[in-house]
């Protein structure tokens, strides 16, 4: 096993680019080279974006309502709480990386990071004055500063209210995070789990506050907005005329290949007639594709509308649009890493004919990363003029795109319009992404807080490296000089923080609180994807069905009988309110009526060990087991250990933890100071699907696997001296195996 991991780590440093200016190197050509970047190296190693991430997977939790509605605008839901400073939000156990964290202002703050069991403080200055800091204070930072500085991480003087930290935050068995006060206490991270340390970059290493973000990183992101693709590249460019409705931008067939910079430059007088053309870029031939969307949307903004006349319309890293008033021209560049394999098609399409020239710039070079390894880039453009009341907004579901059922790759953020008329309460709307057939999402707080602001953004336009807002004219009216200023929109972009998929990828978003606006949304899904699964379900336990157990060998001596349960997952608003007084066009009186009605499940618990046995693909890389659990059920925790199928020999996998129950707390008090409320709050969302990772050193080669689960009590009380109103247990409805695979496609 020493010598299989030393030939990983040799290739991966032989094949890896080291150059951060330009990545321009080849990332290696060995089939078994698809090394994962974490860390520092999630940031460094930009050019690695499409590859395949087998045995990693992501996560967003936040403080939203477990209930479906928008109490308190998604804030201070705490999973439990211990002393009156220590209300807790997070709790992961695993190893991991926490690349993401976001506050409104400096709520919440000092925030305790405890990473692998040791406290790490962190504050915000806006704490040591919070009744007058929006007023006094101009610029806020992070205390301590040097583990978070710019550009990497930002705070509300800067992002127009939120406090934003994307410096990763290792961990090598353990996370939780938790909150000194409780008023407004809104947040959302995004987090990884590492099934296998053989298959990253670097060991990882337990954080604290004397880790300082790499320069070469810190100025990487810093130079967004610039052309941060390599040079000295095979390039194409020229100029076109738009006199007809399509135009063949560039047909490369020099694959594979990658396209590292894509610019379109188009006169500034004309960029109210050219924002809604739309770019094509088809791969390899195929009949749909797979990017298609409004450039401005493209390129990041849901209008080319330039009302204060700045330099940067959006300045993100992979995208930016920049004005340059001097030469009357508009520049769109794109830095997303492309790769294809025989050829890449660009046109423009949706074209009113005339004599406009345009300029164009395309930059690739070669692409030696086996298919299996690698991806396509995808933009996704979706046109929802009225959004269905009481459901979500699908973004992007990649089942059955381009004429594929299944893809892998990794979701990558998105571009949107939320309003077409400077309607800003649509922001309370929820993202809620569903990766893999989970019918637990990974769920956030807001719209705007997704797009990196808070509070709306105050009416505010910003634009940074992963996260802006750069259209809209916000709530002062007074300030409008086009209609099209009334067009709000946003951006968000997943680097290090990307959230991979095996088999399919859900992207959702309420509309609204309670998924009742009625506005009109658009939006461009960034999404790498190989037509191929890199999870195939390989098998499912459905506990409390007696052939299942006995096929599957389930034995759990302390089990309890087979219980039936009717509930509901966290989908969003069961009922429409009752007090209801717009309609909504199309739609009968919708009051009281059922949204998303209760299903049934059975299953079992226990307080002991359970043991079954499961099929694998032979060929697998590792496998996921996911657990349909009875959420009210609270802290479920448990070894995990496996064997072959003759159970001669456990190998302990690790601790499978799933944090809190359907019993919360909240706390909101209306004063920055005031000292915390306890609400116990119960929601009626019992079912949760719940994940555990098993490395391939443990899996590699088998057929088949035993596993054992041993339950650990758990004593953590809701809130001091008041424990759970019902004790902790391991909650078993069904278990779905599924095998790591490295995708199979030909192009």
């Amino acid at each position: 096993m020493k010598t299989k991991c030393l030939f990983y780590v040799v290739c991966f440093l032989i094949c890896i680019p080291h150059n951060v200016s330009s990545q321009s190197e080849n990332i290696g050509t060995d089939s078994d080279i698809c090394m994962i970047p974490v860390g520092m190296d999630a940031y460094r190693m930009w050019n690695r974006w499409p590859l395949q991430r087998l045995g990693i997977r992501s996560y967003m939790r936040s403080t939203y309502d477990r209930r479906g509605h928008n109490e308190g605008a998604d804030a201070s839901h705490f999973l439990f709480v211990n002393d009156e400073n220590y209300n807790v939000t997070l709790d992961v156990l695993g190893r991991g990386m926490l690349y993401f964290f976001r506050t409104n202002h400096w709520h919440g703050s000092p925030w305790h990071f405890i990473v692998d069991g040791t406290d790490n403080i962190v504050g915000e200055t806006g704490t040591y004055d919070p009744v007058n800091a929006k007023q006094n204070i101009s610029k806020s930072a992070f205390v301590p500063l040097k583990p978070f500085p710019e550009p990497l991480n930002q705070t509300w003087a800067v992002t127009k209210g939120a406090d934003l930290i994307w410096s990763p935050i290792g961990f090598e068995e353990s996370l939780r995070i938790a909150y000194s006060r409780t008023r407004y206490g809104t947040g959302y991270y995004i987090y990884h789990l590492f099934a296998d340390e053989n298959r990253i970059s670097q060991p990882v290493q337990t954080w604290d506050t004397t880790h300082v973000p790499d320069n070469d990183v810190l100025d990487l992101i810093g130079r967004s907005g610039t052309d941060i693709a390599p040079q000295g590249i095979w390039k194409a460019g020229g100029r076109l005329t738009l006199d007809r409705e399509r135009i063949l931008v560039k047909e490369i067939k020099k694959g594979p290949s990658a396209i590292r910079a894509l610019k379109l430059t188009i006169p500034l007088s004309r960029e109210k007639d050219l924002e809604r053309m739309r770019l094509q870029i088809t791969w390899d031939g195929m009949k749909h594709p797979s990017v298609d969307a409004p450039v401005s949307l493209f390129f990041g903004a849901g209008t080319l509308f330039n009302r204060e006349k700045k330099e940067y319309l959006v300045r993100a890293f992979p995208v930016n649009i920049r004005y340059d008033y001097s030469s009357g021209k508009i520049e769109m560049a794109c830095y997303f890493p492309m790769p294809f394999f025989k050829s890449a098609r660009i046109e423009l399409t949706d074209i009113c004919p005339d004599d406009t020239e345009i300029a164009y710039e395309i930059r690739y070079e070669p692409w030696k990363v086996p298919v299996g390894c690698s991806s396509y880039f995808h933009a996704t453009y979706k046109d929802i003029p009225v959004p269905e009341p009481g459901k979500d907004m699908v973004f992007l579901d990649t089942r059955g795109m381009e004429g594929f059922e299944e893809w892998s790759g990794s979701f990558i953020g998105n571009s949107f319009i939320f309003s077409h008329n400077g309607v800003l309460n649509t922001l309370e709307g929820d993202p809620r992404f569903f990766f893999d057939e989970s019918q637990t999402p990974s769920y956030g707080t807001g719209t705007e807080e997704w797009g990196g602001g808070g509070d709306y953004w105050g009416g505010e336009n910003m634009t940074l490296p992963f996260a802006g807002h750069p259209c809209g004219i916000g709530k002062d009216k007074s300030k409008l000089t086009s209609d099209r200023d009334l067009i709000e929109s946003a951006y968000r972009f997943l680097l290090a923080d990307l959230m991979p998929f095996g088999r399919r990828a859900v992207i959702k978003f309420e509309h609204g609180g309670e998924n009742l606006s009625v506005q009109h949304y658009e939006a461009v899904t960034y999404w790498y994807g190989l037509p191929a699964a890199s999870l195939v379900l390989t098998d499912v336990l459905d506990v409390g069905n007696e052939k299942d157990e006995k096929d599957h060998d389930y034995v759990s001596p302390s089990g309890s009988v087979v219980e039936t349960i009717t509930s509901r997952y966290e989908w969003g608003i069961d009922h429409f309110p009752s007090n209801i007084v717009r309609p909504v066009p199309g739609y009968d009186d919708l009051r009281d009526k059922e949204v998303y009605p209760a299903h049934t499940e059975d299953g079992r618990f226990t307080k002991g060990e359970t043991e079954f046995t499961v099929s694998l693909d032979p060929d697998n890389r590792g496998a996921l087991l996911r657990r349909t659990l009875d959420y009210s059920f609270p802290n479920q925790k448990a070894e995990v250990y496996v064997s072959g199928t003759t159970s001669d020999s456990w190998e302990y996998a690790g601790i499978w933890y799933t944090a809190g129950g359907n019993v919360y707390i909240y706390s909101n008090p209306k004063g920055e100071l005031d000292p915390r409320q306890i609400n116990i709050e119960i929601s009626n969302r019992r079912f949760r699907d719940d994940e555990f990772l098993i490395p391939e050193r443990l899996t590699g080669n088998r057929s088949a696997l035993r596993i054992r689960i041993k339950f650990i009590p758990d004593n953590q009380e809701l809130y001091p001296r008041m424990p759970y109103p019902k004790e902790s247990a391991w909650s078993e409805l069904k278990y779905e195996v599924y095998s790591y695979v490295t995708p199979q496609f030909t192009p």
